[in-house]
C-alpha cells in the first residue's frame, strides 16, 4: 500500500511539474505577441504621433496605435493609407510599413497607420492553427512580424454581445463588434473597437485626406479580391487606375462599395467624410478554408497544394498555380495600385498632386523580395 501510495503521490507531482512547465512556456508565447516589432521610420517620415491624439480615451489601451506622417516642402493633397485593420492578412501591413520606411515626399503629405488594429497583432484566431510570427530575411539580418487575428483580441475587449447591432443598424454575429471594418463611422463612447473606428474617422476629418486607402487581404475562394472596392464618389477615380494597372500587366477588377452593407471603410469613410475612400485586396491562402498545413511558409510563399487542385477545378476567383501567391507579390500589388491612385489623383488635380518618390515597384519587389525594401533590425 505505500509502495503504491508513493507511486501515486510522484505520479502527481509529475503531472503538476508538467502543468506548469506547458503553462509558464505558453504565458511567455501570450506575453511574447504584445511586444511591438520595431518599425524604423525612413527619410521620408517627418513626425510620428499617436492615434489618440483625434480621440483622448484610446490613450493607454490596447488600442492605440503609431501614425506616421510623410510630408513634402510643397503643399499639395493628402493621401491616408491604413494597413493591418486585419493583422491577419500580412500583405496589407507590410505594404505599410514598406511605405513608411521607403517612401519620399515631396509634395503634399502622406499618412500612414501600419497597425489601424493594434490590438489584433496581439493575438491569433482560435482553431484557425495559424502561426504567431513569421520572418523575413534581410541584408541585415531577419525582420520578425506577427502574425495577428482579424478582430480585436479579447483581453481588450470583453464579452461579446450575442448579436452584434452596430451604430448604423446594421446585424451582425456577436464576434464581429471586434471587427475595426464593421465598426465604422465609429462611436466616441461605444465599445472598444468603436472608439477606435471613430478616432480614424476624426483623423480623416481633421486632417482631409483627399484619398483614403483601407488595405486588406481575401482568400482565394472570395469572390472579391484582387480588387479595388470603391465608394460611388471615388469611383471613376478606381477605374481609370485599374485600366492604367491594366495596361503595366497588372489584372485588377473594381467594385462598388455596397449600400447594403455597413461599418466598412470605403463605404462610411465616404459617406461622412469629404474624402475618397477606396479599398484594395489581394489573395491570401493563409485565410482561406482550403488550405492545408498553415505554418509561416504559408505566410510567405502563399503556396498549398490544396488550393492548386480548387484551381484546376475552377472553384476560385483568382488563378492558382504551383507558384502560390507570394507576399511580395501582394505586397507588391498594394503598392502598385496605390501609385496608380495617387498618379491619376494628382493628374486630375494638377494645382494640389501628391507627389512620392521610392515606393518600391511590383516589378521590384518580385525581383529582388521583401527584404531588400526592409530597413536593416537595429
Amino acid at each position: 500500500m505505500a509502495i503504491r501510495a508513493a507511486r501515486s503521490w510522484i505520479s502527481g507531482i509529475v503531472f503538476l511539474v508538467g502543468v506548469a512547465v506547458v503553462v509558464s512556456v505558453s504565458a511567455v508565447a501570450f506575453r511574447d505577441m504584445h511586444r511591438d516589432r520595431p518599425i524604423y521610420p525612413g527619410p521620408g517620415v517627418t513626425r510620428v504621433g499617436m492615434l489618440s491624439a483625434y480621440l483622448g480615451g484610446l490613450a493607454g489601451t490596447g488600442l492605440d496605435t503609431e501614425v506616421y506622417y510623410l510630408e513634402g516642402q510643397t503643399p499639395g493633397a493628402t493621401v491616408l493609407v491604413l494597413g493591418g485593420t486585419h493583422p491577419n492578412e500580412p500583405a496589407a501591413f507590410l505594404a505599410a510599413v514598406l511605405l513608411v520606411e521607403n517612401a519620399v515626399v515631396e509634395r503634399g503629405r502622406l499618412i500612414v497607420i501600419p497597425r489601424a488594429n493594434r490590438s489584433g497583432f496581439t493575438c491569433t484566431d482560435p482553431g484557425e492553427g495559424h502561426p504567431q510570427v513569421y520572418e523575413i530575411p534581410t541584408s541585415g539580418g531577419p525582420r520578425e512580424f506577427t502574425f495577428g487575428s482579424r478582430a480585436t483580441n479579447p483581453v481588450h475587449q470583453w464579452p461579446d454581445p450575442v448579436v452584434y447591432v452596430n451604430r448604423l443598424g446594421q446585424q451582425l454575429t456577436g464576434s464581429e463588434v471586434r471587427n475595426l471594418n464593421r465598426s465604422y463611422p465609429g462611436s466616441p463612447t461605444g465599445y472598444p473597437t468603436e472608439q477606435l473606428g471613430h478616432a480614424i474617422t476624426e483623423l480623416i476629418r481633421a486632417e482631409s485626406p483627399a484619398l483614403s486607402i483601407d488595405l486588406h487581404e481575401a482568400s482565394p475562394e472570395y469572390p472579391v479580391i484582387n480588387a479595388i472596392v470603391a465608394h460611388p464618389r471615388a469611383l471613376g477615380l478606381a477605374v481609370e487606375a485599374a485600366m492604367l494597372l491594366e495596361l503595366d500587366g497588372m489584372n485588377i477588377s473594381v467594385e462598388v462599395s455596397p449600400v447594403s452593407l455597413r461599418g466598412l471603410s470605403h463605404r462610411e469613410w465616404g459617406d461622412n467624410t469629404d474624402t475618397l475612400a477606396l479599398l484594395l485586396e489581394t489573395s491570401n491562402p493563409a485565410q482561406g478554408r482550403l488550405r492545408g498545413r498553415t505554418d509561416a511558409a504559408l505566410v510567405l510563399t502563399g503556396q498549398d497544394k490544396f488550393y492548386v487542385r480548387a484551381g484546376e477545378r475552377n472553384a476560385l476567383y483568382v488563378r492558382f498555380t504551383d507558384r502560390g501567391w507570394p507576399l511580395e507579390e501582394r505586397v507588391g500589388r498594394h503598392l502598385q495600385a496605390l501609385v496608380s491612385l495617387v498618379e491619376v489623383y494628382s493628374a486630375q488635380h494638377g494645382q494640389t498632386p501628391l507627389v512620392v518618390q521610392g515606393v518600391p515597384h511590383l516589378r521590384e519587389l518580385r525581383r529582388d523580395g521583401l527584404g531588400a525594401f526592409l530597413q536593416r533590425p537595429r
